[in-house]
């Protein structure tokens, strides 16, 4: 046991629980980059873009990983923009605003798939899925970016995500550069500010992929 810690004899539980937080920033980032992948992976198959693949840097800051993300998310929004865009031109404003809420009768059905296969080459039950969700559910991409520019900002965004793995002592070093209890502290409090926003942004954005893709896949059942 060092000095500090008989002086401070809290900081070992305090070392913990830091360790512990980074360890779950690690894990949602982790997520949120399979996710956006998987987002990806689902517009290029049913709606033809085409999107490069992310991946975690363990090395790098939580604010470079995040960096990351928010320029790959951009990239889809652009994409679902020009769609979107284009859909309000060609359909009625009713008959929009129920491609959005998936409310639409078999002809309703119909015209939209047309005017999806004018849009983007296109028109199986599986991208008017894809393109309803879009359309519903822009604020979960753009929440979910908003989220990642706060978390870049934090306190925390500066240390490498993959010093978890360093050890009890390597991770101190290089997380606070010190054992001080204040040190420590202010740490965990930057932490906790992380994730405060970034946990419930994280679980509700891959929830959302997640749905996404369940109901594609039950619509391409229903069909064959």
């Amino acid at each position: 046991m060092s000095w500090n810690d008989i002086f401070y004899p809290g900081n070992p539980e305090r070392r913990e629980k830091l360790i512990r937080k980074n360890q779950e920033l690690l894990n949602l980032m982790e997520n949120n980059f399979r996710a956006t992948n998987q987002l990806a992976e689902t517009l290029k198959k049913h709606l033809g873009w085409s999107f490069s693949p992310i991946t975690l840097d363990e090395k790098a800051t939580l604010k470079e990983n995040c960096d990351v993300i928010i320029e790959c998310i951009h990239e889809i929004q652009a994409e679902v923009e020009k769609i979107d865009m284009q859909l309000k031109e060609k359909l009625e404003p009713t008959l929009y605003e129920k491609l959005g809420h998936k409310n639409l009768s078999v002809p309703d059905y119909q015209i939209v798939k047309n005017a999806l296969h004018g849009v983007c080459a296109c028109g199986g039950v599986a991208s008017f899925v894809v393109v309803g969700w879009l359309i519903h559910n822009g604020t979960i991409l753009a929440n979910i970016t908003s989220t990642l520019i706060k978390v870049a900002a934090s306190g925390a965004a500066l240390v490498a995500l993959g010093v978890v793995f360093l050890g009890i002592d390597m991770i101190i070093g290089a997380i606070i550069g010190s054992i001080e209890r204040d040190k420590l502290e202010k740490a965990l409090k930057e932490y906790d500010e992380a994730l405060k926003e970034f946990k419930p942004a994280s679980v509700k954005y891959q929830d959302s992929i997640t749905e996404v893709r369940i109901r594609i896949e039950m619509s391409e059942n229903i069909v064959h």
